[in-house]
């Protein structure tokens, strides 16, 4: 277990997305190891985030793959820190979320370059805002994701070292509703309750939740209003939407836009604002000839699943380029202070990306 040093290196730096200065050191901790394995690194310098870097390797004609991750976690400064391991288990922000996919990536890559010498047509990206939504790195991924022929991305395996084929597509909108004040005692008729318009929405919009088809909308926040004694003039809905496949995507954009657009209370006016953040990630017949070939090239069965959750895949696989997730070390507890990784299952994935990646470098291409 070599690796475990390293990790300990990165995870002891907080890399909280708007801590810059973290996010920037642990990219420069990972530039150091992969530019002394060969490869040519792209800054794309950023002023208010960390920066992205895509790290560059030789070409010689063969599938282009692409290996992606990020830098940064969820955790500001003083809020989780630390690292510790146990005979099973390491501890700490980022062990599986993803420092420590990354980190499997850069161990396999070591191995690759001590066994040929070389790393050819196998390039990285690290962004550093993936936990916030990665609006400013998307544009980015989604530009270079059309470069590749593969994409492995390095997020948490699921309990069963399941690699990831299918995440929910995700949205986030706001609703703003225009009424008109009026004094809820002597005037209360002359009023326009945007309150109630945003009572009568909630009810058409939760209504689309299909727990069948895999789509849920929830109405996650509604404020609105001046006091008590005042009919309300304005308010404010946020909601996100979750979808499987792109006929549920195509439902729900066409019932939120007739939602909106339709006035429950008379004088009512209502304004939407949001976008799709990160498109739906679905299962195909390309990606189970590439998880077919790595069964055969590992000797072993690869169990998939598909999330309900996001990540940078969805944004890849959305700009047509094949696509395989899940390919970090297990653990459970992200996004809390209980995250941790099983220490085996890095030896694991290590291996398989190490025979994946070398039988790459001798044929050429892996399916």
């Amino acid at each position: 277990m070599n690796w475990i040093d390293d990790l300990r290196e990165v995870i002891l730096i907080n890399s909280h997305t708007l801590n810059k200065e973290g996010v920037d050191a642990t990219g420069r901790i990972f530039r150091r190891w992969l530019e002394a394995l060969g490869y040519e690194t792209e800054v794309h310098e950023r002023e208010l985030i960390g920066d992205h870097l895509h790290f560059r390797s030789a070409r010689r004609g063969k599938q282009r793959i692409l290996l992606l991750g990020h830098l940064d976690t969820v955790f500001p400064v003083g809020t989780f820190e630390g690292f510790r391991e146990d005979e099973t288990w390491v501890y700490g922000p980022g062990v599986c979320d993803m420092k420590g996919g990354n980190l499997v990536a850069v161990e396999a890559l070591k191995a690759i370059r001590r066994r040929y010498g070389t790393i050819d047509d196998i390039d990285l990206l690290f962004v550093s805002d993936e936990e916030t939504g990665s609006d400013d790195s998307r544009t980015l991924t989604s530009t270079l994701a059309k470069q590749y022929d593969l994409c492995f991305v390095f997020e948490a395996a699921g309990p069963e070292m399941n690699v990831v084929v299918g995440r929910k597509g995700i949205g986030t909108f706001e609703i703003e509703i225009t009424g008109k004040a009026a004094h809820a005692g002597t005037s209360y008729a002359q009023g326009v309750d945007a309150n109630l318009e945003a009572a009568r929405k909630l009810e058409h919009l939760v209504a689309l939740t299909d727990l069948e088809r895999g789509s849920t909308v929830n109405v996650g926040r509604i404020e609105g209003g001046i006091g008590a004694n005042t009919v309300s003039p304005h308010a404010r809905m946020v909601l996100e939407m979750r979808y499987a496949d792109h006929r549920e995507k195509d439902r729900l954009l066409n019932a939120l836009t007739t939602i909106t657009e339709r006035s429950f209370v008379d004088g009512t006016v209502s304004r939407r604002s949001g976008n799709i953040q990160r498109d739906v990630m679905e299962p195909d017949d390309r990606q189970r000839e590439v998880i077919d070939a790595m069964e055969r090239i590992s000797g072993y069965k690869l169990p998939t699943e598909s999330r309900g959750g996001v990540s940078d895949a969805n944004i890849v696989a959305a700009a047509g380029t094949t696509t395989i997730d899940g390919l970090g070390p297990y653990g459970d507890g992200d996004h809390t202070v209980r995250e941790r990784a099983l220490k085996k299952s890095f030896d694991e994935r290590i291996a398989l990306m190490t025979a994946v990646l070398a039988y790459h470098q001798e044929k050429g291409e892996i399916a």
